[in-house]
């Protein structure tokens, strides 16, 4: 068996970073602290799906710096790279952009910036990937968004909602485009073709953005929202929204049957 762990949103720098419970989800990974049927679990994990948010980044909205631990956007990706480095070596980790992310902010974006995250760069299981991407695990055709549009269409489509992340992916999918709805918060680039567009129909659709776990399956295709690895934050309080941090799916890569594991 082969299987694919999916995270999301762990804004490395933040206070609200949940780095013990992070070491705890690799641990898990080399075969610390399971047994039984988790233990099988954890040796079947062969990849990393990171869809976006790595850093909390510098400068992302007014205040920020008050609540960083790690104030520098360099040392932020070196602390990530740290983390990722005790990830077993046979484990491959997939990683696209989110808005946290040191690069361009409009829609599609390229891939985290080397001069930035150069430590990333050299570990040799890693991959770093745009956002959107379509990536094929062992036959398994995923497509990864950070979901930069969940908030637009959250506010713009009746039934919608920003704590209902499966919705909006399954919205997503109905209209063929990952950004359906223009002219709001998701800024997008004048590119000579739209790579917004959901030419082929995945296997799983994977994202984050939102901090809430969600899942749901729309003509054959496994929605999954891998949540976040932070805390709630002081602007989450504000929105009334409620994060389900800590949490992450597995997904099984002949079955597409998905296990959860929490170290919340």
């Amino acid at each position: 068996p082969v299987s694919a762990l999916l995270i999301s949103d762990s804004h490395v720098g933040s206070r609200m970073f949940m780095e013990k419970e992070i070491h705890h989800l690799i641990g898990w990974l080399k075969g610390r602290g399971s047994s039984g049927f988790e233990e099988k679990i954890a040796e079947s994990v062969k990849y990393v799906v990171v869809a976006g948010d790595l850093v909390d980044g510098i400068g992302v909205y007014p205040g920020q710096e008050d609540e960083l631990e790690v104030v520098s956007i360099y040392e932020q990706y070196e602390k990530t790279a740290e983390i990722l480095s005790e990830i077993p070596e046979y484990v491959e980790i997939v990683i696209i952009p989110g808005n946290h992310d040191a690069t361009r902010q409009a829609l599609p974006q390229p891939a985290i910036s080397q001069n930035y995250a150069k430590k990333l760069y050299e570990l040799h299981n890693v991959k770093m990937l745009g956002n959107p991407c379509v990536v094929r695990l062992h036959g398994v055709e995923f497509l990864v968004f950070h979901g930069q549009s969940m908030e637009d269409l959250a506010f713009s489509v009746p039934g919608m909602a920003v704590d209902k992340p499966e919705k909006t992916q399954a919205y997503m999918l109905r209209a063929r485009h990952l950004a359906p709805v223009y002219g709001q918060k998701t800024p997008i680039a004048p590119e000579l073709e739209d790579m917004l567009v959901v030419e082929s129909v995945p296997d799983v659709f994977h994202a984050g953005h939102v901090h809430v776990t969600g899942m749901d399956r729309y003509r054959g295709v496994l929605i999954l929202n891998s949540g976040a690895w932070q805390t709630q934050t002081p602007y989450q309080v504000r929105k009334g929204l409620t994060p389900t941090p800590g949490r992450s799916p597995i997904v099984d890569l002949a079955t597409l049957e998905v296990t959860w594991v929490g170290f919340g």
